[in-house]
């Protein structure tokens, strides 16, 4: 039976055997996709016209119920029209049977207003409280000559009876109405207004509706008549919020419903406001319909709310989405099903030939008698032979005389055991070109088997096996590049010297070798440049020793060398310095010719040690010290190198857990602007909590963090944390000081140095300008090009860029023009011998005056008298700092300092 594993899932699903079922899954999710995307337009269209129709419906709500207002207000005008003179108790049994808080919501009162003339208005005041208004007034009383005073306004409740009296003629906004109401004899209705009989703090929305009232009862046909015959004018005061509610929480309770007079959507025309909209004022529909009545123009605004999407909801798009991915599913799992069985026949199908013309082995199918009659085509590639002409070939002749008899009894056996496996025999074969070629084989006699009956022979070419496993050898145990020993084959030739050494107690010497300045030449011509100069120095190393002793690479540029038998170490000495002649020359790499020195380390076998890793440990640690001693040299391992190490190595952990745990802090050195002597920056210095030591200051352990890479993260933490301050001072008042923060080589090689800048300066949102990076002066030896590059990138970000320890080691005054410097330093190590040094003082004022003729800024830090500092005023220094002015202090101590410097002056 065939075998699951034979076709995995994983194998099945392949796109090569499955693109069938991906098709059909594909397609079905399209089709699926669609149909959703219908459905959901469908529910959206049906959720538009519910609300396009209630929006409809609530403007024809609107438009109806001011329809009947002004029906009411026509009634009482005929009442006038009819009766001629209405008394107060007359229009107060009208209005009540009117009954306006039943019939008409949203009226605050029917009124009416009556045109006084300025002679008539002492009697209209005084018949007014002979019905029993005792307070009435006429107001606001403007200059005539004449008024328009609510006379009636009922229901007569206390909020309305603060309305009588009132000359709405005097408002612009009344008037502008009434004058309409009057000339054009309808009813009219006013702007937004809020009514007299607001109670304090109440500014809800109205408006009032006037129906002119003319003597005689008729209109006249002619304006100026009718502003001649113009009697007074029957009202109605209307509150926004309670005539709209009711009509809004009956048709389109879920609706976003705003009005605006005038048509115009600004916060001060706003006549009604529902408050139902998202907070985020997000809406789904939204529609803009205008109300024309009484003259005046109102925009009714009504937007879906998140309750009214909510009832609108419908389940069948996210059905229909659900139902058909889960078809499609089924689709694609039948077609699969499919698919593996087709190719599970494809499989059994091609099982035989799979096993007769597999290019790895050469398959031969035999008689009884040992005759070929089948060879694998895999006969062509391997032996050279074509496999139909196989027959006609003698069998015995191609095996090699010694191997026949096993092969002919592997034959043998096979027959007596029909189905089983031979053991495997290893035989010689000779190919078509003449060649023996090592191979092995068995024998399984499949003679009552259809399509085969024979014995299958199947050999393996072992030729290729053997060559492959040389070379695994080969890699194993050399270096692919120098074919030098690597450290594993190195290894165990230094632990067999070690025991042989402890056996006999002849010594052996172990060097350790790295290049000096490798890196700088990898770094500046490229690695095909690197690699080169390291086969050079393999063989210059070779060249150097005995055969009997070993030379290795361990990697990089780190070479090792075995003396496997050597006298004494003074004999060791001079196979040394036999080493450090020969690798001391120049040669060409890539158009360049350059020159390359080593440090050495030796330890004596089994003198220091008689542990192979122990040995290689001494000889790093004296390495290391060759390298302290100034490189091109050796030195013997010596006790106290352990014991140096494993300090060193416990100052590591330390470090380390530091800045792991946040031990390290800045402390602010203030620099001194000379001209004006006020601080205008100051230095960032890194101190270390120590748990035992307390403070210790950046110089006891920079060196550390640079030797094992910490300076990486040190650095940053220490910008970023500058950065801060420097924005802590600005919030503090101190926005024109700038923040000097130190950087080393390691890091400004970093290659991720310059996107680590620009990461803090966006973080810290501090300005660059207020930045400024000291640079040691032993950076302008560092690869010129990529100098430049790095700092034309840092100079357009804004930063300024000092060179620090100006004077010391080798300054180039062609760099100092070609580079984007603006500030040089002086040692402090100049500074500190003036006035009493005439060497120092020549050297300071030589630097003063070189800087200042290319234009870069000076400054001296270490300054520490007044002596010294006279000197530099008078010499055109422009910036000074030192304890003469300040110690480095904390951030309290700092802000405490910054602001005495306007109590008292800081130069004396």
């Amino acid at each position: 039976m065939m075998n699951r594993q034979e076709l995995s899932l994983r194998k099945l699903l392949e796109f090569r055997n499955a693109w069938v079922a991906w098709l059909v899954f594909a397609v079905a999710v399209a089709v699926t996709l669609l149909l959703w995307q219908v459905s959901i337009r469908l529910v959206e269209d049906r959720t538009e016209a519910r609300f396009r129709t209630q929006s409809l419906q609530l403007k024809s709500a609107i438009e109806e119920r001011l329809l009947n207002y002004e029906q009411v207000l026509a009634g009482s005008a005929g009442l006038f029209a009819v009766a001629g003179d209405v008394s107060r108790d007359q229009w107060r049994e009208y209005v009540d049977k009117v009954d306006i808080n039943r019939y008409y919501p949203g009226i605050q009162g029917i009124g009416y207003v009556r045109r006084i003339g300025v002679r008539q208005m002492a009697d209209h005041i005084a018949s007014v409280r002979a019905e029993g208004v005792h307070n009435y007034l006429v107001n606001p009383l403007g200059s005539g000559p004449y008024y328009y005073p609510m006379v009636y306004l009922e229901p007569g409740t206390e909020r309305n009876r603060r309305a009588l009296g009132y000359d709405a003629f005097s408002d612009p906004i009344h008037r502008q109405a009434m004058e309409q109401a009057r000339d054009d004899a309808i009813p009219t209705v006013t702007a937004k207004v809020v009514l007299v009989q607001e109670e304090l703090g109440e500014d809800q929305a109205s408006f009032l509706m006037y129906y002119p009232v003319y003597q005689g009862g008729e209109v006249p046909e002619i304006r100026a008549e009718r502003r001649m015959m113009l009697a007074g004018y029957v009202f109605s005061a209307f509150r926004m919020n309670n005539l709209i509610d009711g009509i809004v929480g009956l048709i389109s309770p879920f609706l976003d419903v705003r009005i605006y007079d005038a048509g115009v959507v600004e916060r001060q025309n706003l006549m009604y406001g529902s408050n139902l909209g998202s907070l985020d004022n997000e809406f789904s529909f939204q529609m803009s319909q205008t109300i024309s009545h009484g003259g005046r123009d109102w925009l009714l605004q009504t937007r879906s709310t998140p309750a009214f999407d909510f009832l609108a909801s419908d389940p069948r798009p996210p059905i229909v989405l659900g139902s058909g991915l889960v078809i499609s599913a089924l689709l694609f799992l039948f077609v699969l099903a499919l698919i593996r069985s087709r190719l599970m026949a494809q499989i059994s199908a091609g099982r035989y030939r799979a096993i007769t013309e597999g290019a790895a082995n050469v398959t031969l199918v035999m008689d009884r008698a040992g005759q070929p009659l089948y060879a694998s085509p895999s006969s062509l590639d391997i032996l050279g032979f074509e496999p139909d002409q196989v027959q006609a070939l003698n069998f015995e002749e191609l095996v090699h005389g010694d191997d026949w008899p096993q092969l002919q009894r592997g034959f043998d056996d096979s027959v007596q055991s029909p189905g089983k496996q031979m053991p495997v025999i290893r035989v010689r074969i000779r190919d078509a070109k003449g060649q023996w070629r090592d191979m092995e084989g068995t024998f399984t006699a499949m003679l009552s088997v259809p399509g085969v009956n024979g014995v299958v022979l199947s050999l393996r070419d072992l030729t290729q096996l053997k060559a492959a496993q040389s070379e695994l050898h080969r890699l194993a145990f050399y270096d692919p590049l120098t074919g030098l020993a690597n450290r594993q084959l190195f290894r165990d030739r230094l632990n067999h010297v070690v025991s042989r050494s402890r056996r006999s107690g002849e010594p052996a010497a172990l060097m350790f070798l790295d290049l000096d300045g490798f890196k700088r030449i990898n770094d500046t011509l490229g690695h095909d440049s690197g690699d080169e100069l390291l086969c050079q120095v393999a063989q210059w190393l070779v060249g150097c020793v005995r055969e009997e002793d070993s030379v290795a690479r361990l990697g990089g540029d780190e070479f090792v060398v075995l003396l496997s038998r050597i006298s004494d170490s003074d004999a060791a000495g001079k196979v040394a310095e036999t080493i450090l002649r020969s690798l001391c020359q120049r040669i060409r790499l890539n158009d360049h010719e350059v020159g390359i020195t080593v440090s050495i380390g030796i330890t004596m076998i089994p003198h220091d040690s008689e542990d192979a890793g122990t040995l290689m440990k001494y000889a790093d640690l004296a390495m290391y010290r060759a390298k302290e001693l100034g490189r091109n040299t050796f030195q013997f391992f010596t006790p106290a190198m352990n014991i140096k190490a494993a300090r060193r190595l416990l100052q590591q952990e330390e470090l380390a857990t530091a800045l792991d745990g946040d031990r390290f802090v800045l402390h602010y050195q203030p620099k001194i602007d000379l001209a004006s002597e006020r601080v205008i920056g100051v230095e960032a210095f890194l101190r270390w909590h120590h748990p035992e030591k307390g403070l210790v200051s950046a110089q006891q352990f920079i060196g550390l963090a640079e030797e094992t890479g910490l300076i990486v993260r040190l650095g940053e933490w220490a910008l970023r944390q500058a950065c801060i301050q420097a924005q802590a001072l600005e919030r503090a008042g101190f926005e024109s000081l700038k923040m000097a923060v130190n950087l080393s080589v390691r890091q400004l090689t970093d290659s991720g140095f310059l996107d680590m800048i620009r990461q803090v300066i966006t973080e810290t949102g501090v300005s660059p300008e207020r930045l400024e990076l000291e640079m040691p002066a032993e950076l302008l030896n560092e690869d010129p090009r990529m100098l430049r590059e790095l700092l034309v990138s840092l100079h357009d970000l804004g930063v300024c860029l000092i060179l620090d320890d100006f004077g010391t080691g080798s300054c180039s005054l062609v760099a100092l023009q070609q580079l984007p410097l603006d500030v040089i330093k002086i040692d402090h190590r100049f500074i500190r011998d003036i006035p009493y040094n005439v060497s120092a003082t020549d050297v300071a004022s030589a630097v003063i005056a070189l800087a200042r003729k290319l234009h870069l800024t000076v400054v001296a830090e270490g300054v520490e008298t007044p002596q010294q500092l006279s000197f530099l005023k008078t010499h055109g220094c422009a910036q000074c700092q030192g304890n003469l002015f300040s110690y480095p202090l904390d951030e309290d101590a700092l802000i405490g300092f910054l602001i005495r410097q306007y109590e008292r002056p800081l130069i004396s």
